[in-house]
């Protein structure tokens, strides 16, 4: 019947030489995640079908069953691995529902089977194309722009919680003012050499930037008696272009603006080497561009000592005296400059210590978190790593989805989804330390984080511009725009992250109700945290979309402000996340802003939040869903009715201020949230930029290609909008699977002993308690992977 296939069993070939090539390696590089010693394709199994034709590959990967000698092999020639790309063509071609019926061995491995090998309508999970991380292995090593110089040393932090509570810095009015010198008075000390500018755009990557031997940009000590400083930037997430030497101990820096921009400079990150103890420096940043700053209420920057961290295991803290931020007077002729100015002395001499406007989070340090995540042999039973696309250097951009197996397909069909994403914005990596928070909460063994993984799918991206990370951006992407203006966008290939962002949301929301879409963020220029979220035009859900930041206000009273919390719906912000996932259905969209600097409420008012008291706000975000979704409502009407009073007196002050009268009994409801709002107070940088002028016409083409494909009021957002109302229309009011009422009354099972709110802490007493341990089940039935 098939005259080739007898010719080659016969004939008892070896491998294809070129399959056997990929066969190693692939091997090599790790492309399988599971141990050799269980794949069916490892190198043992290998040497076994080269030797024996008879066996064949049955079953899935890591089932007992993986060979299994056959007997019939000349009638049922079941893709021995010898066998020729042109034989398994010709195989392709028989008409496979005829080979199905006369082959017992002939099994889908995407089916799951029960112990009687009846099949069973379920598909199985998909695997793991490539190991992400191998605990042998090194980390993927982060792929740079061609262009940017890297240094080759490893730069690692301590984690350190400070054991006092750091106030900020109590300006005088007697600050110095330096005036700005510049290179022509003074010395450089330190000079990036080529700086891509809005004048070019990427092109392409690789591990370790620029090929070449790596320059010594810093200058050559004299002797042991020069005092220079030694400047160095060059590595993940550092930004440094220029230093200049204008007095003994004063400095002028310069910082690199975002890749492929003229603008964008607010994050910095550098090193310093030789310094001087019981010396008084002066550092002074030259070409800030916000006009306001926390530096002008006493922010203070970071500080880091190698020395005190291998010795005294001290971490960042904030250091500096004589801080003051002002309008730089020479300007370039096209925008104005601003300065931070301030004063240190270092702890020790010969030392190496490194600034930072914030506590860095770098790409290497998701990685080592993710890697211990999938290395855990009880985490990674319900959190999932996947790759959700790469950026346009090359780097992955993880997906992680996080929750327990249901025990029907009913109850996995019930779960409702929630979205967590950050570091859109590079420079915000406060959104990071907020993000390890949840995370380190929702992957614990605590009842509370095991509740939430059995009534919710999280999907959760951690880093959404790893390129702009690693290089140091503030807030574009490797494309030279800032991607949180953009997730309208029909351009893929330009920008990945958020292209397949919006489109795994898309792809659940026609699976499942998103309850919630959070993405985190970093403020410049206001205290505390806060929500930026969508009003409701819908009257049937009016103000529940504030219901939730106002909770979460009430478990954190000293550091979420709900007053500082927005709704309005600006025209300049319709291509930000939250605005296109409110726009395709999913209520409870919001932009938590947290700020550079620290609180003004409660205990912690007039100090900075350090990285715990970030990791704290994960937590509290976590307990305010449980709170949200309780099914005893109590709790969530009582925030209704209060809001309702909150707006009540917002519309009364608003009138008053006009001079008007007017009876709101029966009619303020009626009032237009966003008439009464004021703009939210974001960025400088609200507005987009548009398109890089070579993608101009490749938009173009698209446009005319799959017109409605952008996101707007499109045909596809309309239809998600209708099955979502369809799905909460059929929800039972008895069914409460997706939000059990169990609640954690051990207060040990928090990571943080914040002050709690006032309101009533009688927290659902008829049905709060212990929790059980949770039931491993055998097999995960959520497939919502993209």
């Amino acid at each position: 019947m098939f005259p080739a296939l007898e010719t080659e069993l016969k004939q008892q070939t070896l491998p294809d030489p070129y399959e056997d090539f990929m066969y190693h390696h692939l091997q090599y590089y790790g492309y399988f995640k599971a141990e050799r010693g269980s794949l069916p394709n490892s190198a043992t199994h290998q040497h076994v079908w080269k030797n024996n034709p008879r066996y064949l590959l049955s079953g899935s990967f890591g089932e007992t069953a993986d060979l299994i000698p056959d007997p019939l092999q000349k009638e049922k020639h079941l893709w021995p691995t010898c066998l020729s790309s042109t034989v398994h063509r010709q195989i392709e071609a028989v008409n496979r529902d005829s080979l199905m019926l006369s082959s017992p061995l002939l099994k889908s491995r995407q089916l799951l089977h029960d112990d009687l090998g009846e099949v069973n309508s379920r598909l199985r999970e998909p695997r793991d194309l490539f190991a992400f991380f191998s605990s042998s292995g090194p980390l993927q090593a982060p792929r740079w722009p061609i262009e940017c110089e890297v240094i080759k040393e490893n730069i690692h932090h301590i984690e350190w919680v400070p054991p006092q509570p750091e106030y900020f810095y109590q300006p005088t009015g007697n600050e110095k003012v330096p005036e700005i010198v510049g290179e022509e008075k003074g010395t450089v000390v330190y000079q990036l050499d080529s700086v891509p500018t809005e004048d070019s755009y990427f092109t392409s990557s690789r591990v370790g930037g620029k090929r070449g031997i790596i320059k010594e940009l810093a200058v050559t000590l004299q002797g042991p008696e020069d005092n220079t400083l030694l400047f160095e930037s060059r590595f993940e997430s550092g930004n440094l272009q220029k230093a200049v030497r204008v007095n003994t101990y004063e400095y002028e820096l310069t910082l690199r603006t975002d890749l492929y921009t003229n603008k964008h400079t607010q994050w910095f990150y550098f090193r310093v080497q030789n310094t001087r103890k019981d010396v008084t420096y002066r550092f002074t940043i030259v070409n800030l561009l916000k006009p306001k700053s926390l530096y002008t209420i006493g922010m203070k920057p970071l500080m880091y000592s190698q020395l005190d961290a291998s010795t005294h295991s001290i971490g960042w803290r904030r250091e500096g005296d004589e801080i003051r931020y002002y309008r730089n007077n020479t300007e370039d002729g096209q925008q104005p400059f601003y300065c931070l100015t301030w004063t240190i002395q270092f702890p020790h001499d010969q030392d190496t210590c490194f600034f930072a406007h914030f506590y860095p989070y770098t790409y290497t340090d998701l990685q080592c978190f993710l890697l211990s995540v999938a290395n855990s042999p009880v985490q990674s039973q319900f959190c999932k790593l996947r790759t959700l696309c790469t950026s346009l250097a090359g780097n992955t951009v993880y997906l992680l989805t996080i929750t327990n197996p249901a025990r029907t397909p009913q109850e996995a069909a019930a779960k409702k989804a929630v979205v967590l994403t950050a570091r859109v914005h590079p420079g915000e990596s406060n959104g990071s330390w907020i993000m390890k928070g949840f995370l380190d909460f929702i992957l614990s063994n605590s009842p509370d984080a095991q509740l939430l993984r059995d009534i919710f799918i999280f999907k959760v991206v951690p880093m959404l511009n790893p390129d702009g990370v690693i290089v140091g951006n503030y807030r574009c992407s490797l494309a030279g725009r800032d991607l949180n203006r953009h997730y309208k966008t029909i351009l893929k290939e330009s920008f990945p992250c958020i292209w397949h962002t919006r489109n795994m949301i898309k792809r659940l929301l026609e699976e499942r109700e998103v309850l919630l879409y959070c993405d985190l963020h970093g403020h410049s220029r206001k205290s505390n945290i806060f929500l930026y979220g969508c009003n409701n035009n819908d009257r049937k859900f009016w103000l529940h979309e504030r219901v939730f930041p106002l909770m979460l206000s009430k478990n954190a009273p000293d550091k979420f402000s709900f007053h500082s919390c927005n709704f309005k719906v600006q025209k300049c912000k319709e291509g930000t996340g939250r605005v296109v996932m409110w726009r395709m259905g999913i209520l409870n969209s919001y932009t938590m802003e947290s700020t550079f600097g620290g609180s003004t409420l409660g205990n912690k008012r007039d100090t900075h939040f350090t990285p715990e008291d970030l990791k704290s706000l994960g937590y509290h975000v976590c307990d305010t869903l449980l709170d949200f979704c309780d099914p005893d409502r109590t709790k969530f009407m009582q925030c209704l009715a209060e809001l309702k009073e909150l707006l009540q007196q917002e519309i009364h002050k608003k009138f008053k201020e006009l001079g008007q009268d007017m009876d709101l009994e029966g009619s303020w409801s009626d009032i237009s949230l966003s008439d009464i709002e004021s703009s939210t107070s974001g960025s400088d940088s609200s507005l987009s930029d548009g398109l890089p002028v070579h993608l101009l016409n490749t938009a173009d083409e698209l446009n005319g290609r799959d017109k409605g494909t952008s996101l707007g009021p499109s045909k596809m957002t309309t239809l998600i909008l209708t099955k979502n109302k369809e799905r909460m229309q059929r929800e039972k009011p008895g069914f409460t699977v997706s939000c059990s009422p169990k609640r954690n009354t051990n207060p040990s099972q928090e990571p943080a002993p914040d002050t709690k709110p006032n309101w009533s802490r009688n927290r659902y007493p008829a049905t709060k308690g212990g929790r059980t341990t949770a039931v491993v089940y055998p097999s995960l039935h959520i497939y919502t992977y993209p």
